[in-house]
């Protein structure tokens, strides 16, 4: 089934009701919410955050009705519909996903999984199986994971956390790079995606306040403190947010790689 073109006819919901859209808590989704945080369509949609696993599940629970899903989580979803012309993709280094280590990367024996997403956990796995070609041992994790990995055992960490890691380790594989080595392509991360179908005229309506917030980065970087790491950079370079065709090849790919392991 290809999960990107659903062309179902599903009977239209949610008539008279706020549409629940939940998407990412990390910075790098701020350029896709700020005109939502900022009221618009506010008479008509409720939005939340949440940590990618965790906004999965919420969609999956039909605890809302629209989120900047996890790639992924795609083929979780009983009816899935790509909703907007934005996403978060990077076409190279996206330097928030990233595997940090002590020694090099042949020298890894074990690997925390990073709870917090688990597209991330799946690309490590496509990396590890197809393009890096070791086989460390993989552990889950639990909050407070990314302060305590030493000798031969390297992290995965996603997000903001792996922004302010960035200045105390020593090696650092990221994996928008290794994707793009391997496949020559970009890599989706989170997609706009619905549970359900809804109308046309709201889903036009959220699609331009997407693209109304995009043109507000320069105000989200001067409001925004974080010293770590430079966010011109980060919103301008190692994110890309436009949901076109090379894209949409490299996630059918990456939902390809996905049925040849377990994550």
């Amino acid at each position: 089934m290809n999960y990107l073109n659903s062309q179902q006819d599903f009977k239209l919901v949610l008539v008279n009701k706020k549409i629940r859209v939940v998407a990412v808590s990390y910075l790098n989704t701020k350029p896709l919410t700020y005109s939502l945080e900022s009221g618009v369509m506010s008479e008509e949609l409720e939005l939340s955050f949440e940590y990618p696993s965790k906004l999965a599940e919420k969609l999956l629970n039909d605890e809302a009705d629209i989120g900047l899903l996890p790639v992924a989580m795609i083929p979780s979803l009983k009816d899935a519909h790509i909703i907007s012309d934005f996403c978060i993709a990077t076409n190279g280094e996206v330097a928030s996903v990233c595997l940090f280590s002590n020694v090099p990367l042949e020298e890894i024996k074990t690997i925390q999984l990073d709870y917090q997403s688990r597209t991330s956990v799946a690309l490590l796995k496509v990396l590890l199986k197809h393009h890096w070609k070791i086989t460390p041992e993989l552990i889950p994790t639990t909050p407070g994971f990314e302060d305590a990995f030493s000798d031969n055992t390297a992290a995965l960490i996603i997000g903001d956390r792996a922004l302010i890691k960035r200045s105390d380790s020593k090696y650092i594989y990221d994996l928008g790079t290794a994707w793009k080595e391997m496949t020559g392509l970009p890599f989706v991360f989170a997609a706009w995606v619905s549970n359900k179908k809804l109308s046309d005229s709201f889903l036009e309506k959220f699609n331009k306040s997407i693209e109304n917030s995009l043109l507000h980065i320069n105000d989200i970087v001067a409001s925004t403190h974080f010293p770590l790491y430079n966010l011109d950079v980060y919103y301008k370079e190692n994110i890309d947010y436009i949901l076109d065709d090379q894209k949409r090849k490299s996630m059918d790919l990456f939902l390809s790689y996905l049925e040849q392991i377990d994550f």
